[in-house]
């Protein structure tokens, strides 16, 4: 993955998670409150939008590779958050295993930055 490619995904799941947060509060309030879900639909976004910015200051790093950590991190956000978005709108717990599935791929994702920072001959 490229600097240009991770910009643009960064920047696409930042305003996804805006929307979404936006669209939760309001739209979709009384469907949350009705399943006690706001909290989990909540933290699916905090969590999307974090790693969001992750990705947009991986992708602003020109002098590192970071294609192995920006898949992780995709991967990550798709399964952690993707999966409280969907036991949040559906209070199906069909997927509840997923997530802590995809909170693996996120601290693989940490521990993938840290090994190319702990490689890089760069200060």
């Amino acid at each position: 993955m490229n600097s240009k490619q991770l910009l643009v995904a960064a920047g696409s799941l930042g305003l996804l998670s805006v929307a979404l947060g936006a669209f939760g509060a309001h739209a979709l309030k009384d469907l949350l409150s009705q399943y006690g879900r706001s909290d989990t639909f909540e933290l699916g976004v905090r969590y999307q939008m974090y790693h969001a910015l992750v990705l947009l200051f991986l992708g602003l790093d020109k002098s590192r590779q970071h294609g192995r950590s920006a898949l992780l991190f995709l991967v990550g956000i798709f399964l952690f958050s993707g999966s409280l978005y969907f036991l949040s709108l559906t209070n199906s717990t069909a997927l509840v295993l997923i997530t802590p599935i995809g909170g693996t791929f996120l601290i693989a994702a940490w521990a993938s930055v840290i090994i190319t920072f702990l490689k890089s001959d760069k200060a």
